[in-house]
């Protein structure tokens, strides 16, 4: 029978994804067949599975580490933030509907059927799945109609490690606390825990697993350290933007508003990982760097939320200040719309304000349409004739006579938009800095020459360093268990 682990956190931002997908590998580079699953994500980092449809970038990630295609059923509920009108609702890869949060709340036990289903066919023809959970089962309030962590684990009978990071502090009582705090048909799912992103000497906290121990009766199954490895993976969320490490003094600038709906800027961690690049992400309440070479506008879960947000930090009046100087600006999806005239929304999709001006530096404009662009696709850059490959995720019709020098040609089909001076350019492809071909052409176009590195073969590796590690620290025993 295929077996089944969950990893719920003590929080948020605990590492889950980061040890869903490195035991993934781990189990792979064992000959297992393995799958990862996720019941619940909200994301506005999004990927288009093989099999077409929307999931979490993080489940498209931990399916490479399995090395298993992607599929819509490895993340069934994604819910993907927008502005005052709430969330739109991915349900098995398309779109299922919106709602805001209290309303969601009611709407989850419509959506526990699609779960189940989509579980049993991760399970089917597989070894072992492994399912992260989402947020930390300990929010009792959300407990009714759960579908993210003990709702799903209770009806699935999947049983559950809880993941604590000790790198925040309290791990002690974070733990403790969920077990005192969880009912009795939640506590019994828990079969043990790990301790995550540990720093210096192990045995310092061997009185830490006694007292847990002592507390819960739950078996510790390894403290995993800081894994550095993890920094050359793809970010899953935006809480990540906090954290992100500035590039190499003197190196190329390259400045990225973060926008309040920003989405898949998981398309910046191929600049961000050159050495050569500084790529500063600028928050609210700060100037767009007047030294930067280059501005990338990235993708939006709300095209005209962001670009009044945008005019509300003063980031318009550092664009065209940026321009004067000879800068250049690439615009990516979302990006790509606010760079035009107008941005129209006559149905409402995104919210109660139906157009707005857009940074006028192309000759384009964009109307929103109900129907959802989502499809991997292949191109080739008409600025440097350069394959590429990517997705394409948006809503909205863009034209105008800049049209008429498109950026790309996708699946044949020709795609963005090139000002006159070629200083301005925007694409609905995403994964567009993915291709090292581009990236190098790119850079090179900046004056920075010289071999570029392999953006996908450095993600693969990281996942091998991360899954050796886990092999070294986690109880092999449970391990064994897991398949055996």
């Amino acid at each position: 029978m295929t077996r089944a682990i969950m990893l719920q956190g003590t929080g948020s931002d605990v590492g889950k994804t980061v040890l869903v997908a490195g035991l993934c590998r781990l189990f792979a580079n064992r000959g297992v067949r393995v799958r990862p699953f996720k019941p619940q994500n909200m994301s506005n980092n999004a990927a288009v599975a093989e099999d077409g449809g929307e999931i979490g970038r993080a489940q498209w990630l931990q399916s490479l580490a399995a090395r298993v295609p992607s599929s819509v059923h490895m993340n069934p509920v994604l819910l993907k933030p927008q502005s005052e009108i709430g969330s739109q609702i991915i349900v098995q890869g398309k779109v299922w509907g919106h709602a805001k949060g209290r309303d969601y709340q009611a709407l989850k036990p419509q959506l526990l059927g699609a779960v189940l289903e989509s579980f049993a066919t991760m399970r089917a023809g597989t070894d072992l799945v492994i399912v992260e959970g989402a947020g930390s089962p300990a929010e009792i309030n959300l407990r009714r109609g759960d579908i993210a962590n003990m709702g799903f684990a209770t009806r699935a009978n999947v049983p559950v490690v809880l993941v604590g990071d000790i790198d925040r502090g309290g791990v002690i009582a974070s733990l403790v606390g969920t077990y005192h705090i969880l009912p009795e048909e939640d506590r019994r799912m828990i079969r043990g825990y790990l301790i995550n992103k540990f720093r210096g000497d192990v045995s310092l906290f061997a009185e830490g697993i006694e007292a847990i121990g002592g507390f819960t009766g739950w078996q510790c199954h390894g403290v995993v350290p800081w894994l550095k490895a993890a920094s050359r993976l793809p970010a899953e969320d935006s809480v990540v933007l906090e954290r992100l490490a500035r590039g190499s003094a003197g190196a190329l600038k390259v400045a990225v508003p973060v926008l309040s709906r920003i989405a898949n800027f998981d398309d910046l961690d191929p600049l961000r990982a050159e050495p050569d690049v500084d790529l500063v992400f600028v928050r609210p309440g700060e100037r767009l760097p007047a030294d930067a070479a280059l501005v990338v506008l990235p993708g939006s879960k709300s095209t005209i939320g962001d670009l009044l947000d945008l005019r509300e930090q003063g980031w318009d009046r550092d664009i065209a200040a940026h321009m004067r100087r000879g800068g250049r600006v690439i615009g990516i999806c979302g990006g790509y719309q606010m760079l035009g005239r107008m941005v129209y929304d006559p149905l409402g999709i995104e919210g109660t304000v139906t157009e707005t001006p857009g940074l006028g530096l192309l000759d384009i404009e964009t109307e929103m349409a109900p129907e959802k662009t989502v499809r991997n696709s292949l191109a080739v850059s008409k600025e440097y004739d350069v394959p590429l490959s990517g997705y394409e995720i948006h809503l909205g019709v863009t034209t105008g006579s800049d049209c008429e020098r498109p950026s790309a040609v996708i699946d044949g089909r020709p795609d963005g938009a090139i000002s006159p001076d070629g200083r301005v350019m925007g694409t609905y492809l995403h994964g567009l800095f993915g291709s090292d071909a581009y990236r190098a052409k790119l850079l090179a176009s900046f004056g920075l020459a010289g071999e570029r590195m392999d953006y996908r073969a450095s993600v693969d590796a990281a996942l091998d360093d991360i899954a050796r590690e886990l092999e070294k620290v986690l109880d092999p025993a449970w391990l064994d268990s897991l398949v055996h």
